[in-house]
């Protein structure tokens, strides 16, 4: 497992890693706001047929228009599977037209969309969506995994988003076939990740910080938990005090909290799946919300960064909010 040689390699992350924190630049940012507002939606990723796009895709994008312009949006997560079946297989691919900049046309979505990719992109070609950053005035994808850091305007706080390649760290998976992730395909990229990881969550004095994947830690559904992020990824966000760590993979709505750490699903961009069979594999009582009914027509997560708290509020594309919880800043020590 790739994850055995972390304790070895943590031990020198100090010399191995010092990347000064570079902060984003937040654009159309009034001269009296105090909070960073983003959208996170995952499994988005249409069809690799005509029309290229599903119904649920096409309400979802439109709810989340809708949101974007009256509630705010200063970014998108995409938290992965952003083309299905098998990603693309170039940066000139049709896709990036027909699955993406066609349908999340209107004016509240032409934010920075921050792109991770999920197990179906990874079927493709990767490099090739992070290639058409330089393609695209708002698909921002610089590296398979990346930070980004944002000062929460006129209230002296910072939010730190970690973005994460699960794919990389835990391996590929076969929806088709209900398979788990088979273990990293090269164990020292996995590794040379998570030690990354732990460098940027170790240093961070972020007043909020985020960690965002594919895969998640802890479902409910079709998926369930991801026991390769339940033993890497878990004890980091544990020890290091994340606010939240927010994925898709399981198509629908979820929001679980454990040991202090809110864990967001947000994965109905596209499809809607009710499935519970890993109703009893979280923790008992964590979870706190869920929907993947059809009737919702899709679903995201509206999130809203302030002075001293994270509110997310969960979405149906039919036009209503299902759910809202409040986290509070980190406490460092």
């Amino acid at each position: 497992m790739a994850f055995t040689l972390l304790s070895i390699l943590a031990a020198t992350v100090s010399v191995t890693f010092c990347f000064p924190t570079v902060f984003q630049d937040l654009e159309d940012i009034g001269g009296n706001r105090t909070s960073i507002k983003f959208l996170a939606v995952g499994d988005w990723g249409g069809v690799p047929y005509p029309p290229y796009v599903t119904a649920v895709q096409k309400t979802t994008a439109k709810e989340m228009s809708k949101v974007a312009e009256q509630m705010g949006a200063d970014f998108i997560l995409a938290l992965g599977d952003n083309f299905y079946y098998r990603g693309v297989d170039s940066v000139d691919s049709p896709r990036f037209q027909e699955t993406f900049e066609t349908v999340y046309t209107a004016k509240s979505l032409r934010v920075p969309w921050y792109v991770v990719a999920g197990n179906h992109d990874h079927a493709g070609n990767v490099k090739a969506q992070i290639e058409y950053t330089q393609k695209s005035d708002r698909w921002r994808f610089p590296s398979y995994y990346y930070e980004l850091n944002f000062h929460i305007p006129n209230t002296g706080k910072t939010l730190t988003i970690v973005m994460l390649d699960t794919v990389m760290l835990c391996g590929n998976s076969d929806d088709f076939v209900d398979e788990k992730p088979r273990g990293p395909l090269l164990a020292a990229e996995a590794n040379r990740q998570l030690v990354w990881l732990q460098e940027r969550l170790a240093r961070s004095k972020a007043d909020f910080l985020l960690v965002a994947g594919h895969y998640p830690v802890w479902s409910v559904s079709e998926h369930g938990p991801t026991e390769c992020l339940l033993q890497g990824l878990r004890p980091l966000l544990l020890k290091y005090n994340a606010t939240a760590y927010l994925c898709g993979h399981d198509h629908n709505l979820q929001y679980l909290e454990e040991s202090g750490v809110g864990y967001v699903v947000s994965g109905a961009g596209n499809f809607l799946d009710p499935d519970i069979r890993h109703w009893n594999h979280v923790p008992k009582g964590s979870l706190k919300f869920f929907t993947g009914q059809a009737s919702t027509l899709g679903g995201f997560v509206h999130a809203e960064v302030s002075r001293n708290k994270l509110v997310l509020t969960f979405f149906q594309a039919k036009g209503t909010s299902l759910y809202r919880t409040v986290l509070p800043q980190r406490k460092l020590s």
